[in-house]
């Protein structure tokens, strides 16, 4: 279990520099919104090449920070029933709920995605809108934030697991 748990660390520590990092995107997104939105009403331009970059910055602390999110217990959860059960019975529900939902949605779409923004690469896709940007970084951004949330979801499985064996094995 020490060797499982080192890799855990690992993971969150990797997912929380790249969480930090994302937070530091949401600072260049207002930059980036604010100077658009004046260039635009005050002097009456635009670019599309801005618009976009408003967009794949979203899209950045959206999927490059969910891994973040899952570490810090951020996501969206119904908690009626589970704030109520013992520590170890919620740590049954995460490991199950990690391994019957998470990490079966996470894999797919990270499955799913990576043909995508490797065909987007290999023909440097770009924006079809005139000063547009190259189209294949921010679809490169779905694998990867979605490589980053599997890889959190096994570190949270293996916490969980150490949860369960240092307090006993059954429910």
């Amino acid at each position: 279990m020490y060797f499982l748990l080192r890799i855990a660390a690992f993971i969150d520590a990797l997912n929380e520099r790249i969480g930090r990092a994302c937070t530091w995107l949401v600072l260049i997104a207002v930059l980036v919104s604010s100077g658009n939105a004046v260039s635009r009403y005050t002097f009456g331009m635009s670019s599309n090449a801005f618009l976009e970059i408003q967009w794949y910055l979203f899209a950045a602390i959206f999927l490059l920070a969910a891994g973040y999110t899952h570490r810090h217990d951020g996501h969206v959860r119904v908690d009626v029933f589970y704030s109520r059960c013992s520590k170890r019975t919620r740590a049954w529900i995460d490991i199950f709920g990690g391994l019957l939902f998470l990490l079966p949605m996470a894999i797919t779409i990270l499955w799913l995605s990576w043909p995508m923004a490797a065909s987007s690469f290999q023909i440097n896709e770009g924006s079809p809108d005139p000063g547009g940007l190259l189209r294949w970084p921010v679809k490169l951004m779905i694998p990867l934030g979605f490589a980053l949330l599997t890889l959190q979801a096994i570190a949270e499985i293996i916490k969980k697991a150490a949860t369960i064996t240092a307090t006993g094995s059954a429910p």
